[in-house]
């Protein structure tokens, strides 16, 4: 992967830099002033003492935006990738034409695919139309790469027999084919316009070398499996036991685990296993996507946070309604019973594979209508929770890191809105992210 752009043009005060924000609506303690030195809260008062650094003109101060989950290489190279996804191509013409745009011979990066577009896919189906050119369409999971016979041949992958349908073979991929540059600089700036100071990467097996290629954003990090959390993928069909499971936690404490489980028997499995080896503070349920109903007493027992992409039901609804049984329908994506019920939630955009936009997100939380709906507080606190602790929502209180989110409004404004409009800007200890 290459990397282009840099912290240019990134106006970055120093780490020990004081600076006083004026006037602004903090929830709870009507419009005060808020003073950052080194990095950290030092003061939350009205008519602080000296010059005003930055005048918030009533806007509401909040802790900046925290993205729990999503994968950040993959959202870098979005910008050099062709999406064929149901919103993105109309059928499988309209794929085609996006496939086979470019020159002969140039490979092509396409991402978001589903089923509804055009049909399963494997080389052949890939061949049939482009021939021409190596191609490698990833499915909307993430989790499925389809290689034509072009690019299986131009990657030294082709053996003569294989389907071109390489599931979770990322790691193995990077070796094989070309890299695709990666503007970084690019996503920490439009990040920062959304108010966005913070990010979990939640890759789940880590490329060498990864945090220092991320170091380049601007934004707090927190990257699976180099810092804690560690993840732990799951897969139906090489499920692991409970115990077996359970075993391999236990390895890993004391650090916490983040567990990927979109199906009712990988959560399942997963609260038998924590259940024996005991939960830590910490621990985390990704997507939660199917969350029957008899277990949410049993996550509030483990106190297991759960990071979900309560979106999802509005932007894939369609697909939802055909592809997924009956009887997990009512179970997807749970946020408002969870919330109701004790269980700690927060939220990730799990970007590229769902929007970028927390804001975004948040407006379709709100917007559902299968009884998982929140109230537009509730969708704001599911991205202001804690790096390393997604379920607990930060507090600017004298001591806290300045991590912060200045908006052009008061917050009943930014809550009847929900969108990124309201951002003026986004900090970082005290360092503003943007000119």
């Amino acid at each position: 992967m290459c990397v282009h752009g840099g912290l240019r043009g990134l106006a970055l005060a120093g780490p020990g830099a004081a600076v006083l924000i004026r006037d602004v609506e903090i929830e709870g303690r009507g419009r005060v002033d808020v003073r950052v030195t080194g990095g950290r809260i030092a003061a939350v008062g009205p008519r602080l003492a000296g010059p005003a650094d930055v005048d918030g003109r009533g806007g509401a101060l909040l802790p900046g935006l925290h993205d729990h989950h999503i994968h950040l290489a993959a959202l870098a190279a979005e910008a050099s990738s062709v999406r064929v996804g149901p919103a993105d191509v109309g059928g499988r013409d309209g794929m085609a034409a996006a496939l086979r745009a470019g020159a002969p011979g140039e490979w092509v990066r396409a991402t978001g695919y589903h089923e509804s577009v055009a049909g399963a896919l494997d080389r052949w189906a890939l061949d049939a139309i482009v021939p021409d050119r190596p191609v490698r369409v990833q499915h909307r999971s993430g989790a499925l790469w389809i290689l034509n016979s072009a690019a299986l041949r131009a990657a030294g992958l082709d053996n003569g027999g294989g389907d071109g349908c390489l599931w979770r073979k990322d790691e193995r991929l990077r070796s094989f084919v070309p890299p695709v540059p990666l503007d970084l600089a690019g996503l920490g700036r439009r990040a920062a316009r959304l108010g966005v100071t913070g990010f979990t990467n939640a890759d789940p097996h880590p490329a060498a070398g990864l945090r220092q290629l991320l170091s380049v954003l601007p934004q707090r990090l927190v990257v699976m499996g180099v810092d804690a959390p560690v993840k732990l993928m799951l897969d139906d069909p090489v499920l692991p036991t409970p115990a077996d499971l359970a075993a391999t936690v236990a390895g890993l404490r004391p650090r916490p685990v983040a567990v990927h489980c979109v199906t009712r028997v990988q959560l399942i499995v997963t609260l038998l296993a924590l259940q024996e080896a005991g939960p830590v503070e910490g621990d985390r349920i990704e997507h939660g996507s199917v969350i029957p109903a008899q277990t949410v007493p049993w996550l509030r027992r483990l106190g297991v946070t759960v990071v979900t992409q309560p979106h999802f039901p509005v932007e894939r609804g369609d697909t939802y309604a055909t592809d997924v049984h009956a009887d997990d329908r009512p179970h997807l994506y749970r946020c408002r019973s969870l919330a109701e019920a004790g269980v700690p939630v927060a939220a990730g955009t799990d970007a590229p594979y769902g929007t970028h936009d927390p804001w975004a997100a948040m407006r379709a939380a709100v917007a559902r209508h299968d009884g998982e709906g929140v109230t537009p507080r509730a969708a704001l606190r599911l991205f202001l929770g804690s790096p390393r602790r997604p379920g607990r929502v930060r507090k600017l209180t004298v001591g806290a890191q300045a991590d912060l989110c200045l908006l052009h409004v008061p917050l009943h404004e930014a809550l009847d809105a929900l969108s990124a409009d309201v951002v003026r800007a986004a900090y970082v200890g005290g360092r503003p992210l943007l000119p």
